[in-house]
């Protein structure tokens, strides 16, 4: 199996269950892997023949700098949706992060994965 990665896509975006979050943009931060055959854009050296990850990259930028969610939880499993459906990728795993949500910790957040890992 292939991974295509997107590492540390800061997003600028409503988030959180408080009052007080609801009112500002907070940063989210995404670690994505996702399952995709490489051998066929490897071999073409043609960007069309790969899951490309700018593109990727701004959808996510959009849909994220657009919402509001409550809970990360909810907002992960919508990102991972639209990776799946929109880009036909069968398994991920997305981390995102909310830095400084927490005093003391670097980040909190969560990690899921969807889809049929290939093996």
């Amino acid at each position: 199996m292939d991974i295509v990665f997107i590492e540390a896509l800061e997003i600028d975006t409503v988030i959180g269950i408080y009052d007080w979050e609801r009112q500002i943009n907070q940063k989210v931060v995404l670690d994505i892997e996702m399952a995709f055959d490489n051998r066929r854009p490897a071999a073409s050296d043609d960007i069309v023949d790969t899951l490309n990850y700018k593109d990727v990259s701004k959808r996510l930028i959009a849909f994220v700098g657009e919402s509001k969610f409550g809970l990360v939880e909810s907002l992960a499993e919508r990102c991972a949706d639209i990776i799946r459906e929109e880009f036909g990728v069968p398994w991920l795993r997305l981390k995102l992060s909310k830095p400084g949500a927490v005093t003391g910790s670097r980040a909190v957040g969560v990690i899921i994965e969807r889809g049929t890992r290939p093996g």
